[in-house]
């Protein structure tokens, strides 16, 4: 086994100061998802889905950011998911989108709300047809026999809908993470990394304060 104790790479790819951060979250968001698509690091929209249940028990995924503006971050998946059933619960959640070649992380954290059905539509439609197939023949997180039994589930349901397209279950749509706060995390030589925060300050009318965190 590896002595995982020296298992560590020194950051020196980058800064960022206060002086250099964009004016909003979503701007500085989108400078740094700019970045991570021109570099071309593989799925730059993954991002690692944090929620809990009604006694607190955490649990995580990663999934794909499927748009984002200045009200949220949004993903679609089964309303009865293990995520979906936390978030009817606790509608609370926390992201982070690991850049690992660019030596950056995002950190989000929010209330969560759902989209409604023309925005998952939105959503539900570009997929193509084998991911409808699946998403829509799946009970997502339950357990099932085989492999072979999710295959001839598939198998029937496009026997049954020739059609190209198939139509939104009602029981899949989109989510929007409500930022309260955003960390943007630079790597730093000697471990002194970067860690710049939007705070939403419900005081100013829902103004955002920029802090500094240590690393």
């Amino acid at each position: 086994m590896p002595d995982l104790s020296r298992m560590r790479n020194d950051y020196t790819l980058g800064q960022l100061s206060e002086a250099d951060v964009a004016a909003t979250w979503v701007e500085q968001f989108d400078r740094w998802f700019a970045d991570v698509v021109a570099a071309e690091v593989p799925e730059p929209n993954a991002v690692v889905v944090a929620t809990a249940d009604a006694d607190g028990a955490p649990d995580a995924r990663i999934v794909l950011m499927k748009g984002y503006d200045a009200s949220g971050i949004v993903f679609g998946t089964s309303y009865a998911s293990a995520k979906g059933a936390q978030l009817a619960v606790n509608p609370r959640a926390a992201l982070v989108f690991p850049w690992h070649p660019l030596q950056r992380q995002v950190r989000v954290t929010g209330s969560v709300e759902r989209i409604g059905g023309t925005a998952s539509d939105a959503l539900w439609d570009p997929r193509p047809r084998g991911a409808q197939l699946a998403a829509a023949a799946s009970v997502q997180s339950t357990v099932v026999d085989s492999r072979d039994e999710l295959a001839e589930r598939v198998r029937r349901l496009d026997e049954q809908t020739p059609e190209e397209k198939l139509a939104r279950p009602e029981t899949w749509g989109g989510y929007r993470v409500v930022p309260e706060r955003v960390e943007f995390w630079q790597g730093g030589a000697d471990r002194l990394h970067d860690r710049i925060r939007f705070v939403l300050d419900d005081e100013e009318g829902g103004g955002w304060i920029v802090q500094r965190l240590a690393p």
